[in-house]
């Protein structure tokens, strides 16, 4: 019910009508109306709202699942340790040789001729000749287009690359 100046209320108007404010928000009411209010704010207020998910609203209607996450699970630091020494024992793996030595010296070069380009371009002689290619040996070679690529995108590009030359040897075969 609004609070216009001027407007009659059960024969009063509503500038001379006490309003009384509500303890708990504070807004002004009626005394009768502020009778009301109280167990409707009560009601009201003391809801928690759940959380809106948008990526609920989202889904909803499609064959997409959602996954609910598991909370994470405590776990005492004794444990943890142990099982932190279990799945990374401290010695080294013998698959892989770290060559970080060599990917430093790499990056040196490339900073030392990045200079070198930047001195003789201010200065107005001719450019260095670019440094040769650092060659990963992490990397595999591709048989069939000799690019480098690392494991996983050697195994997806070597099939790529087999079929595309076999696609190739057979057009040439018959134009």
């Amino acid at each position: 019910m609004s609070q216009i100046p001027g407007k009659k209320l059960n024969g009063t108007t509503a500038q001379s009508q006490d309003l009384v404010p509500c303890p708990t928000c504070g807004r002004c009411f009626a005394q009768d109306v502020l009778l009301r209010h109280d167990p409707i704010r009560k009601k009201v207020f003391n809801k928690k709202r759940k959380p809106f998910s948008s990526l609920k609203q989202r889904l909803q209607g499609t064959d997409i699942t959602t996954v609910k996450k598991q909370p994470p699970q405590k776990v005492s630091l004794k444990l943890k340790h142990v099982l932190c020494l279990l799945l990374f024992p401290l010695q080294k793996q013998p698959g892989k040789k770290s060559n970080w030595r060599q990917h430093h010296e790499d990056f040196i070069n490339t900073i030392r001729s990045a200079k070198q380009v930047t001195k003789a371009l201010k200065e107005g002689h001719p450019l260095p000749p670019p440094p040769p290619p650092s060659i990963n040996l992490d990397y595999i070679q591709c048989p069939h287009c000799s690019r480098r690529f690392n494991e996983a995108a050697a195994e997806r590009h070597i099939k790529f690359c087999e079929e595309q030359a076999a696609r190739r040897a057979f057009a040439a075969k018959t134009t």
